[in-house]
């Protein structure tokens, strides 16, 4: 790592005070305090604010941040007199946020997706021509070990030139299922997990094909969570949220806020009404669990992706075909979820590991030639590893980037279109064409 190009010293505010926001906001106070500074915090919500600054001041020894509404940002910036914004607030304001913070003269950090629909995407387009401020978006998945070393594969010619893509991502019944009782629920939040969490994944490939989607086509339905689901399996709960709820004892699915969600969330209610434990098998669920997308790409190569939401395991398999041959990922984050499952598996005379290992590997199969594993590196840390090598970059700089690992605004809005597409394809049955989403994006 090159100290020569270190950034200077920054003074950082972060607007909404989500669980995304931890990251940054842990970061400055610790590992990066003596070159940064994190000055002010932003939030709708009064009491999850005052709970940080209790957490900052027994983890960091910090004093209390000043913290403002959203109706006085600006007054922030000037008065903190903050240089660069992080946006970690619900995926749909991001777009207000961003630009609040160009007009008012500041650089952008934020958190994927860049928004959430592409007339908020255009907003932003214009704020930068506007004002020349600068848009960085947070892929961490692209610093994730692993993905740098599909990159670094793909860009020496492993298997040639890169013809079609079969990527399935799969999110367990822990993680998965938390997006069915939170806000995320919601369609008009965070744009479904086509934008919300796709993005990452879309990202991706863009990123290690060096191109850019160009069609989309897409079908998406909510199969598994939602009541019309569990009452279709007889297994629904009639509970609208979990907490002190009687009926959701029986549900394996029911978050119950207690410790730290307890402080964070339920004690903090008051001020927004938000529920963090609704029933994922509830009413008002419009976003799906199961969907399946074909994208053309600009270089002519295909890919076909899945997401499921409700899967037992946790993790990616991700295949390349290219003209030299063929490249294998597979990536499992978790490897089972345990819990009343365990019982049923008894039942059939299954075996039950103590504790079930993660597969993990890369498998070059090239043309001819006998198949060959690549040395996985390690991924300690967050998102694979990815979190730590991404904030180094954003708040040390000078590392050298040969695989192109930062992305801006134009990378935040090609990892959305395609997610966008495929919502808007979902609901007509029609491909979609991504650049008429967008004009003129490059």
């Amino acid at each position: 790592m090159s100290t020569s190009a270190q950034l200077p010293r920054t003074r950082f505010a972060i607007v909404g005070t989500g669980g995304r926001s931890v990251m940054y906001s842990h970061a400055l106070l610790g590992d990066y305090r003596d070159r940064h500074d994190l000055v002010a915090l932003c939030d709708s919500n009064p009491g999850r604010m005052a709970f940080y600054n209790r957490e900052f001041a027994e983890k960091f020894k910090a004093g209390p941040l000043p913290c403002y509404a959203p109706a006085d940002f600006e007054r922030m910036i000037r008065e903190q007199r903050v240089q660069t914004v992080i946006v970690t607030s619900i995926d749909r304001t991001h777009h207000e946020y961003i630009i609040r913070a160009m007009e008012a003269g500041c650089d952008v950090i934020s958190e994927k997706p860049l928004t959430v629909d592409e007339g908020k995407c255009r907003l932003i387009h214009e704020a930068i021509r506007r004002t020349g401020r600068k848009l960085r978006v947070t892929f961490n998945y692209r610093y994730q070990p692993v993905a740098s070393l599909v990159k670094e594969a793909l860009m020496k010619g492993a298997i040639g030139e890169v013809l079609s893509v079969h990527f399935e991502w799969t999110l367990d019944t822990r993680h998965g299922a938390d997006y069915f009782r939170r806000w995320h629920r919601d369609v008009r939040n965070g744009g479904g997990l086509m934008v919300h969490k796709a993005s990452h994944h879309f990202d991706l490939v863009n990123w290690w094909l060096a191109s850019q989607p160009e069609t989309v086509f897409g079908m998406g339905d909510l199969r598994f969570y939602g009541r019309a689901n569990a009452e279709a399996r007889g297994d629904f709960h009639p509970y609208e949220r979990a907490t002190g709820s009687a009926a959701a004892k029986a549900d394996p699915f029911a978050l119950e806020l207690t410790g730290r969600n307890k402080e964070l969330y339920l004690d903090n209610e008051v001020h927004d009404a938000y529920r963090r434990d609704q029933n994922v098998f509830g009413d008002g669920i419009s976003i799906q669990d199961d969907m399946a997308v074909m994208v053309r790409y600009r270089n002519r190569a295909t890919m076909s992706y899945h997401l499921t939401a409700y899967s037992p395991w946790e993790g990616w398999r991700c295949m390349f075909n290219g003209s030299k041959g063929r490249l294998e990922v597979v990536f499992e984050e978790n490897a089972f979820v345990g819990g009343a499952a365990d019982a049923r598996m008894e039942q059939f005379g299954a075996a039950i590991p103590a504790q079930a290992e993660t597969v993990r590997h890369i498998l070059v199969r090239p043309l001819w030639q006998k198949p060959y594993a690549l040395a996985l590196p390690k991924d300690e840390g967050g998102h694979g590893g990815g979190d730590k090598r991404l904030l180094d970059d954003i708040f040390i700089g000078g590392i050298a980037d040969p695989l192109g690992r930062a992305a801006d605004h134009i990378d935040g809005t090609w990892a959305i279109l395609t997610g966008i597409a495929a919502n808007r394809s979902f609901a007509t049955g029609q491909s979609v064409r991504v650049a008429d989403l967008v004009p003129g994006i490059g």
